[in-house]
């Protein structure tokens, strides 16, 4: 097989990383094929996990009622959110923002992290356990991208109970949620994050988040060339 990427596969690479949006509206009553479900999910299981353990799993919620149980999670842990907001002059905004299509969406998939696959020694998490959830979240990046290049819209709720969703979804209690994620056919894919359309808070550019060989230096005349374009990256 060849592994190199054509001009236009790497176009379709880019187009879905930056393209891709945290989507809590605009979901349409359209259906997911299984086949791109299929793809789709296959893509999150083929993505890099710690001493290749694969601590993920998929649980795909279709059930109306196991939906309104999530939601009413989510509307009690926003209502907490709002009151710790009291004084803030951000909190009418917040309580004005959409921040889930529990509902709405075509489905929903919960997201896992077992510890125990494979058993209690895992290559590589010997010395950072926490290697195992980033193993997750790699698998939910996987997702999200081959959703975005299926047309697929994906939206994570991260205002839930992590005891509700394991009480809900008769999860053990040696597995811990990591993802709660909506997916559905959108109208569109807004051109900026809504977080950022909102003005909540501003997109950092490159440069401020890119340091040279220690901890806060943005510069350095070994790597002046790549600063220079990293000072212009948009």
């Amino acid at each position: 097989m060849d592994y190199t990427f054509s001009g236009p596969e790497k176009d379709g690479l880019y187009k879905a990383i930056f393209s891709r949006r945290d989507v809590r509206s605009h979901f349409t009553n359209k259906e997911i094929p299984d086949d791109a479900l299929v793809r789709i999910l296959n893509a999150a299981h083929h993505a890099p996990s710690v001493g290749f353990s694969q601590p993920w799993n998929f649980i795909l919620i279709k059930d109306a009622d196991t939906r309104r149980q999530v939601k009413e999670s989510f509307l009690r842990e926003r209502e907490r959110s709002i009151k710790m907001l009291r004084g803030d002059e951000r909190q009418e905004k917040y309580a004005g923002l959409k921040l889930e299509g529990i509902e709405e969406s075509a489905l929903n998939i919960c997201v896992t992290y077992d510890p125990t696959r494979f058993g209690p020694f895992v290559l590589g998490r010997t010395s950072i356990e926490d290697t195992g959830v980033y193993s997750v979240c790699c698998a939910i990046q996987n997702l999200w991208l081959a959703a975005r290049a299926e047309g697929v819209g994906v939206g994570w709720v991260s205002i839930l109970s992590n005891e509700d969703v394991e009480r809900i979804l008769a999860i053990p209690s040696h597995v811990k949620p990591v993802g709660y994620l909506c997916l559905g056919y959108v109208h569109e894919f807004a051109d900026k994050p809504d977080l950022e359309r909102a003005r909540w808070l501003p997109r950092m550019g490159l440069a401020q988040v890119v340091w040279y060989e220690k901890w806060g230096v943005h510069d350095s005349t070994e790597w002046a060339g790549l600063a220079d374009s990293v000072n212009k990256a948009e």
